[in-house]
């Protein structure tokens, strides 16, 4: 089996404990940022998924999944 997180890094961007925002990727061990807002955490993870040419995937407040966009190859191919 193929880890696609390996491959096409991910990046999340997610709620914390105490009510802020964490930007962090799948290939790295370390959170990239913490912000205050939301509307900030999402746009550094957009720019960190452009470099990176990852997934990006914002998750709600809740943990569920909100909104994905994707910056690298479709790892799913076209049935053309």
């Amino acid at each position: 089996m193929v880890n696609l997180s390996k491959k096409h890094p991910m990046v999340f961007v997610s709620p914390t404990p105490d009510n802020k925002w964490k930007v962090k990727a799948t290939d790295s061990s370390r959170v990239d940022s913490i912000h205050e807002k939301k509307a900030d955490a999402h746009e550094r993870g957009r720019e960190l998924a452009e470099n990176k040419k990852a997934e990006l995937v914002i998750q709600k407040r809740d943990g569920t999944i909100g909104e994905k966009d994707s910056f690298g190859p479709d790892p799913q191919k076209s049935k053309g």
